[in-house]
Formats: structure tokens, sequence, C-alpha cells
């Protein structure tokens, strides 16, 4: 059993509500620093992302590179820095994680009548005491599990102020990342918990949130998957971005069902086959270079900016 306390509360609140619950995944092998120090060194790159923390803007990332640093050497430096480590897909790449990724959905689904979901993914980040996430919204379903240290998280309502239209359209289509505009006052309208090792908490889809770590190293695993509905919001996201961006007609609906869904979702097909969405998606550009005897445990790429994947 993944779950300690999955009953028919938990169901009824699945994908409506912050809903947190406990879970014993805290104590397996798989999230040892052993463990954890052979992915990072072993990840192909598409699948690691290193991010450190502005010194003064603690809520400004860079991308940074691994720098030959050996997996042990890039969690020294996670230890005494301000990085913030996200591997990614580890579905695709290591068959210990596509077992358990497929053991957690078969729990939630039995749990949740009716529920079906797939296009399964699973993560694990890895951040240094103090690290933040700035305010951002997710395309998928999210679930963050946390295994180690401690982190609070703001959750706040999927809808505007707090998730303007045009932003989350942007987000859908690759055309930015995932942050959003916030202000400090949408805190008091949030819903703050905080995680220990054990908690797991989901969240209703494209909630934007925020997340400030404990003055310790914090471990999570993360957990996304696609719903039929999450499906439908993302192809009405993804039309009335190319509506509202590309062809100057501002939508008028957001209707998940009917003629004007198709042809959003013609569009949007569309504008992937065409190439443009390649030719808009944000670069990502490492700045910095990971290295454990360094402020920060980064330090500036002497060559300069380059691209990463």
């Amino acid at each position: 059993m993944i779950f300690e306390d999955f009953d028919g509360r938990a169901a009824e609140l699945w994908g409506t509500q912050p809903l947190r619950l406990r879970h014993g995944l805290s104590e397996l092998d798989l999230f040892s620093d052993e463990s954890l120090a052979d992915l990072v060194e072993h990840l192909p790159t598409s699948h690691l992302q290193i991010n450190t923390a502005d010194a003064v803007a603690a809520n400004t990332w860079s991308a940074c590179t691994r720098g030959g640093r050996t997996g042990a050497e890039v969690l020294e430096a996670v230890r005494g820095g301000r990085l913030w480590i996200n591997m990614m897909g580890l579905q695709e790449v290591d068959p210990r994680f596509a077992e358990l990724v497929a053991g957690i959905y078969a729990e939630i689904e039995e749990g949740v009548p009716g529920l079906r979901t797939s296009k399964h993914r699973i993560g694990v980040l890895v951040s240094s005491p103090g690290a933040q996430v700035h305010y951002h919204t997710d395309v998928p379903c999210q679930t963050l599990w946390q295994l180690r240290g401690r982190k609070r998280i703001w959750i706040y309502p999927p809808t505007a102020p707090f998730l303007r239209e045009p932003e989350i359209e942007d987000v859908v289509r690759r055309v930015s990342e995932e942050g959003i505009s916030y202000e400090p006052w949408f805190d008091d309208y949030a819903r703050v918990h905080d995680l220990e090792a054990g908690d797991m908490l989901h969240w209703p889809l494209n909630a934007p949130h925020r997340i400030v770590n404990d003055d310790v190293v914090n471990v999570s695993l993360t957990t996304e998957h696609w719903t039929a509905p999450s499906r439908r919001a993302y192809l009405v996201n993804f039309g009335n971005g190319v509506l509202r961006s590309d062809l100057g007609w501002r939508p008028r609906s957001r209707a998940t069902a009917g003629p004007g869904l198709v042809a959003k979702a013609g569009l949007a097909t569309a504008y992937r086959l065409s190439g443009l969405r390649n030719r808009r998606t944000a670069v990502r550009t490492a700045t910095h270079v990971v290295d454990p005897q360094a402020g920060g445990g980064a330090r500036l790429l002497a060559a300069g900016p380059q691209p990463v994947a």
C-alpha cells in the first residue's frame, strides 16, 4: 500500500480541492543519497535540470550545467548552496520508477471511482535549505510527495486574478515557462500547507502555487497525469492562445465541450504541425556551472551562457 489514509472523503475531494494525505514512500532505498547521486550523474541531460538562485533575489533562478561533477559532488553543492535539482520523466529511463508510478496510479484509480488517468510521469526534486520556487502553474495534473525535509507550499485558486487567461495560454503553448503574474496580496487567498516526510499534496488542475523550503535539504517526488477533462482544458487553452496571440482575435468562450472545442482542437493540431510551436518555444539557457566550493554551490560559466536540453 502506498497511501495510509485514502478513504471516501479523499475520493470525493480528489482534483477539486488541495488534498493532503500520508504515504509510505519515504523509506524506499530508491531515494537514498547513493541512489540520488547515481541518478544525477547518469541521467541524460534531457531529464536533468539544475538551477541556482540569485544571492539577492532568491526568487530568481538561473540554469546550471553539471560541469562533469559527480552526483555526490552535486549533492554536496545542494547541501551548502542555493540549488534546485529537477530529475524529470524518470519512468522513461529507469524501470524502477516506471514500476513505482504504475503502482501509484493503480492505487489512485482504485480509490477514486470512475477516475481514468493517462500519460503518467514521475520525477525527483532535490533542493537546498531555504530554496524557493517562484509562483507558477503546471499544465498537467500534479501531485507532490515529500520524502525528506520540510517545506511550505501556497496553493491559489486556478481562476483570475490568480491565473489570467492569456498567461495560462502562453504556458500551455510553451511560449513562456511556468511563471505567471504574482501580487503579494494573493497570499490572503491561498491554502497553505506545511509538508514533512510522508506527506502528499494533490491540487486542482492549473492551480498556481509557490514553495519555500525550511532550513534543511529537501527531497520530493513529483507525479503528473492527464485525464479527459484536463486534456480538453489543454486544447481550449491552446486554441484560445493561438486565436489571441497569432490571429488577434479575443476568445469569447472557454467551453470544454461542443463545436468550439472541436474547432480549437483542430487549430491546436494545425499549429503544432506547422512548426510554429517549436520556433516560439522558450529556450533554456545555462549561465552557471555546479561548483561545491563556490558561493551558492555554483559559479558563472567562463565561456558565457549556453543552451541546455
